[in-house]
């Protein structure tokens, strides 16, 4: 529900923050002072169109707060989201959604969570064919899970049999195609991701082997030829043997001399093994050049490579087998399409045998709403399962029924919205009329007071009156001003706390003064009459 709306700059309003609590609030004010500028202001929280017009004159841009509680209004720790929006003078509006800059499609989708707005405003969502159906399936407790479900399944199968392939001859040549490259790819006999690495080593030793060996024989030489490096370890040894402050140097060049001679034995041996083989030579760069060929054409890495060989296997198996997992498809795809078919029939029928009861039960409502002469009618679409619901009202006997925007005003529009209200438990948490008095009077505005009260129970409603019937029903009131202070007119919003302030304000609506007695007695009875009625 609402809290808290700041307005800033707009219209007549320099600047005004009002707090907002559960159940009804009325707010009241001769014309122009700037009732209809708090539901222009909450319209734009919930993304109406926003106008440079509406900025107050003077002023750089209008400024427009709201601060709306998620869940039980009295925790106190309760979630909140703050919604803003600035309309400037020159340029395009801004949205902000608790500080952070949004579009106004993201107010929208807020707004459509937490307000519905009724009067002669552009929020007016009971005109949208969705809404209108989805107010005749909660009336109704239509359940839509199997059609949902059945419309998901068969797109489900449609997906699956269009990831199959095109047309037989786009389907042979992509077989054609998979089939070369799962070939090619096998030939090449691909296992290690590593395998590069390995020939680069193996290239390397039988590129350069004849220089391999002699770089052997070299280091054999100079470790244990004649006067080589062995021969001196071994010198150095007899010179310190038996001498006892040497003994730890001579067990260390001992070690070494052991070391060099193991040394010595490896590099003869792997020269040895080294063998001069130009067709092994050939064979391993060819396999280079293989492999370089596939990275190019399938991946980036040799690992990459065999990835997509794997692909490739199962893309061409299914390729393949195209013609049986499209037999198998195709009969799920008729069962899917029976099923929806059913589905579809099953919640066709339950709307229309839904509407005529939904159009007695809200023309019922409209009859103590100041309607008793019209009364709703409720289409449903021939073809199943019935989406098109349309409502339209009749508004005089004789007159054709006539969709609700082409036939209702303002007044009558929110008026059918409350009758719905008071038929629906379900909404969003506020709501607000504007002009649902619109035309009427004595009795029947009492009754509209009633029925918004009656709403109030389960939801917040703000309603902008003229009519202090209907204003006597709020559990809350705000009197709305207009002064002129150095020939700008300004415009205040008062919470009036106390009975005698609201018996006040009854007492002007009444009389278009207040002071008079007989006036304010008369409000002080019907203030008496509406709150006692309600407790």
């Amino acid at each position: 529900m609402l809290i808290e709306l700041a307005v800033t700059n707009l219209g007549v309003i320099e600047s005004s923050r009002l707090l907002f609590g559960p159940g009804m609030t009325a707010l009241t004010g001769e014309t122009g002072a700037g009732k209809t500028l708090i539901v222009d202001a909450i319209s734009l929280l919930v993304g109406a169109r926003a106008d440079s017009t509406m900025v107050r004159p003077g002023a750089d841009e209008a400024v427009v707060e709201g601060r709306f509680a998620l869940g039980d209004p009295h925790a106190p720790d309760g979630d909140e989201v703050v919604l803003a929006r600035a309309v400037p003078r020159q340029g395009r509006s801004r949205a902000y959604v608790d500080g952070r800059l949004a579009t106004v499609t993201e107010l929208a989708d807020w707004g459509a969570r937490l307000v519905d707005l009724h009067g002669q405003h552009a929020h007016q969502s009971l005109l949208a064919t969705a809404t209108q159906r989805d107010v005749l399936d909660r009336f109704a407790g239509i359940d839509l899970a199997p059609l949902r479900s059945a419309r998901e399944h068969l797109v489900d199968i449609d997906a699956q049999l269009a990831a199959l392939g095109g047309d037989e001859r786009a389907r042979a040549r992509e077989i054609d195609l998979y089939r070369f490259q799962v070939e090619e790819l096998e030939a090449a006999g691909l296992a290690d991701p590593d395998e590069d690495d390995a020939l680069d080593a193996a290239e390397d030793l039988l590129a350069d082997a004849v220089a391999h060996q002699e770089a052997a024989a070299a280091a054999v030489e100079v470790l244990s030829g004649e006067s080589a490096a062995l021969d001196f370890v071994g010198r150095a040894i007899g010179h310190l043997d038996g001498r006892g402050p040497f003994a730890p140097l001579e067990e260390r060049l001992r070690a070494l001399q052991s070391e060099l001679t193991e040394v010595a034995a490896e590099i003869r041996a792997m020269g040895e093994g080294i063998d001069q083989d130009p067709e092994r030579l050939d064979e391993l760069r060819s396999r280079r050049q293989l492999l370089s060929e596939l990275r190019r054409k399938y991946g980036d890495t040799l690992a990459a490579v065999i990835d997509y060989a794997g692909e490739a296997r199962r893309r061409l198996d299914d390729l393949e087998s195209h013609d049986a997992t499209a037999a198998r498809l195709d009969g799920e795809r008729t069962a899917a399409l029976a099923a929806l078919g059913e589905a579809e029939a099953a919640v066709g029928r339950a709307r229309r045998m839904a509407a005529p009861r939904l159009a007695e039960a809200v023309s019922g409502r409209l009859g103590d709403l100041g309607m008793g002469r019209a009364h709703i009618e409720v289409a449903v679409g021939d073809d199943d399962p019935g989406d098109h619901v349309e409502m339209r009202l009749v508004a005089n006997p004789g007159s054709p029924p006539l969709p609700l925007a082409r036939t209702a005003s303002g007044g009558e529009l929110a008026r059918t919205m409350l009758a719905i209200r008071l038929v629906l438990t379900a909404g969003p948490p506020t709501l607000v009329f504007d002009e649902v008095d619109a035309g009427i009077g004595g009795e029947a505005a009492n009754s509209v007071g009633r029925a918004l009260a009656d709403v109030a129970d389960r939801h917040q409603v703000l309603v902008v009156t003229h009519l202090p019937q209907v204003a006597a029903h709020a559990g809350h009131h705000i009197s709305i001003t207009k002064a002129v202070d150095g020939g700008v007119t300004i415009s205040r919003a008062v919470a009036l706390d106390d009975d005698t302030e609201r018996v006040r304000e009854l007492s002007r609506m009444l009389s278009g003064d207040t002071g008079g007695d007989a006036a304010e007695r008369h409000a002080a009875e019907l203030l008496a009459k509406a709150q006692g009625g309600r407790r």
